[in-house]
């Protein structure tokens, strides 16, 4: 804020009273300086106007010499009165030796004459011979100068001092001489006063203004505002300092606009990174998080600012944010499933804010999404787990069965055929789930190659139920299916088809093997004497195939998990009718891999229905049909 600075208290106005100050100063030590020195000319020139010419000094100490002192008196009178005529003098006396006055000037008081004097200086001049002056003041009659000289014998050698001349002459008009002077004087000095004043005001603006125009360039750039440019007035101090601030105010502009655009370019970089983070001060205290960082911890920016880091996390009961600074490299693993609708597991790393100085002030820590990473792991493991406990299954069976033929039990006519049989049984059944296996590698690898063409899919969906068909009437399996009839059962097929020819670009190869498997399944799990329904309608450019049967059900927590490797809802029964566990998860993959999507519905005790879903897109028939 721009605050309003007082006249007397701005530099304009110092810069003037400093000028004028100094002005006055000067012109009142001159002016003294000045009067003194011609108070005392002018006391020295009155001082040499008003002494006695040595002859008069002579004639004088001759008649007090004179032993007739009446005559020498008269004398005395007519020397004073006639040979010393000086205005300024206003009385003279003359005094012998014995301090008698002899004679004066002064008509009004001749009756002093032949009295002695009562003036110390006088007495101190007869005694000492030495000449007195002082200047004094009366109310009465203002300034005066008095001088005492003293009259030596001519006649002597030894220089007697035979008298003294006491004179007192009137200073006023030197005084009045020096007042007018001294009234020019201050006249004068008020005129240069009121000019110098004048010209510091002008001065003090011609400094302050270039002062003023870099103090308003200085608030506009603390504003932001680096457009305006200081005036340059001269090439002296302050028009190198006006050029400095305008070289300034585009330095700082670049500064500024360089500063922004890594600003911008940092939050770019963190809002649109895929790894949240948070930035601390000095104290734990969270002063920056991306969207990321929000999303991750489910918290706004504006309810996090200001919070301990360790809170947020949810780690201040295991750490301090002392153990945070002294293991800066440290890393955890966080599990924000309990703020999300879905898992979330971060992997947090924390590093130091410190500058060159080696002061740290502040925390960064970087939350890095491996929910998948950690799925994709525990699936690893999950299938590692899986297939070896599949094929340890057949193997450890197939062991016990061929120990025991080798123990003995090939001679037996009765029980050497029927483990032989169990024997070539589990080896199908690993045959398969190694051929599922390297099925579902390539598929994984994208090597699985994909020999694609435009079907009619009414006509081959037609097809595979046809077979299905023809295998309850023949009452065994046809060759080219994967299902091992456990046990005989009594099925219906019932078909609901659209009456609209649909022709989609699939591998017939591939999705036989899907709706085999998926058949096959409802099959397995239906009762006897049971129903499979299966639809094919168009909906939204799809095409859309359901098998529904009228089964056991998968439990509804099972939905989800059906399509996983290795997964089995009734893993006893399952393995028992010689399933692999990974039809569905074949299924699933091919499916995907023609751009369609499958899903399961069910309800425990009344069935299951199968959804597969593919792009569909009007096809002209021709002669080349599939059938």
């Amino acid at each position: 804020m721009n605050k309003k600075i007082n006249f007397f208290q701005s530099i304009h106005f110092k810069i003037a009273m400093a000028f004028v100050l100094l002005l006055l100063i000067t012109l009142e030590i001159i002016g003294a300086f000045f009067i003194k020195s011609l108070e005392r000319q002018n006391i020295r020139d009155f001082e040499d106007s008003i002494q006695i010419q040595p002859y008069v000094d002579n004639q004088l100490a001759t008649e007090l010499l004179k032993s007739n002192e009446s005559e020498s008196n008269k004398n005395i009178k007519n020397i004073i009165t006639s040979d010393i005529n000086n205005s300024s003098i206003t009385e003279l006396q003359v005094v012998d030796n014995k301090g008698v006055i002899r004679g004066t000037t002064n008509v009004n008081n001749q009756a002093i004459v032949g009295h002695r004097t009562t003036s110390t200086q006088v007495k101190q001049v007869l005694y000492n011979g030495r000449k007195q002056t002082r200047i004094s003041y009366d109310n009465n009659q203002g300034s005066y100068y008095i001088s005492i000289l003293p009259l030596i014998n001519p006649n002597s050698e030894n220089n007697a001092t035979v008298g003294a001349i006491y004179i007192r002459a009137s200073m006023e008009k030197v005084y009045r001489d020096i007042n007018t002077i001294t009234v020019i004087f201050l006249t004068a000095s008020l005129v240069a006063g009121l000019l110098g004043t004048l010209i510091a005001i002008f001065i003090s603006r011609a400094i302050t203004r270039p002062i003023d125009e870099m103090k308003k360039q200085a608030i506009r750039m603390a504003r932001g505002d680096y457009s305006g440019q200081v005036r340059v007035y001269g090439q002296d101090e302050l028009g190198q300092l006006a050029v400095a601030v305008n070289n300034l105010s585009v330095r700082v502009e670049e500064a500024q606009e360089a500063s922004e655009a890594e600003r911008r370019r940092l939050d770019s970089v963190l809002t649109n990174m895929t790894d949240g983070v948070i930035a601390t001060d000095r104290r734990g205290n969270i002063s920056i998080l991306n969207d990321m960082a929000e999303e991750f911890i489910g918290m706004e920016s504006k309810d996090a600012i200001g919070r301990s880091i360790l809170q947020v996390l949810g780690i201040e009961n295991e750490y301090s944010f002392r153990d945070l600074l002294e293991d800066n490299q440290q890393s955890m693993m966080l599990d924000f499933s309990d703020r999300s609708d879905h898992d979330l597991i971060l992997h947090t790393t924390f590093s130091l804010i410190q500058r060159e100085t080696g002061f740290v002030s502040g925390l960064v820590c970087v939350l890095h999404d491996v929910t998948e990473q950690q799925k994709i792991d525990q699936e690893r493991r999950e299938f590692v787990s899986n297939v070896s406990h599949e094929l340890r299954t057949p193997l450890t069976s197939m062991r016990s069965y061929i120990e025991a033929l080798n123990d003995g039990a090939w001679q037996d006519p009765k029980v050497a055929p029927e483990f032989l049989k169990v024997t070539q049984e589990e080896t199908d059944r690993m045959i398969r789930m190694v051929t599922d296996l390297l099925s579902l590698s390539r598929m994984d690898q994208g090597t699985a190659k994909m020999e694609t063409e435009f079907v009619n899919i009414n006509e081959f969906f037609n097809y595979i139920l046809d077979r299905f068909d023809m295998m309850l009437k023949n009452d065994k399996t046809d060759a080219t299916l994967t299902l091992k009839p456990q046990e005989e059962k009594n099925y219906k097929i019932k078909r609901e088809f659209t009456n609209r020819d649909l022709w989609v670009e699939i591998d017939t190869d591939k999705m036989t093997q899907v709706l085999d498997n998926i058949m096959n399944n409802a099959i397995k799990y239906s009762p006897d004497g049971g129903t499979i329904t299966c639809r094919l309608i168009e909906m939204h450019n799809n095409v859309i195939i359901s098998i529904s049967d009228q089964g056991l059900g998968i439990p509804r927590k099972d939905l989800n998990k059906i399509f996983d490797r290795f997964y089995r809802v009734d893993k006893a029964r399952s393995r028992k009718q010689g399933g692999t566990g990974l039809g569905l998860a074949i299924s699933k993959e091919v499916i995907e891999a023609h751009h369609g999507r499958i899903w399961a519905d069910s309800v425990e005790g009344k069935g299951s229905t199968f959804y597969i879903s593919l792009p569909y897109h009007d096809y002209e028939e021709s002669e080349d049909e599939w059938g």
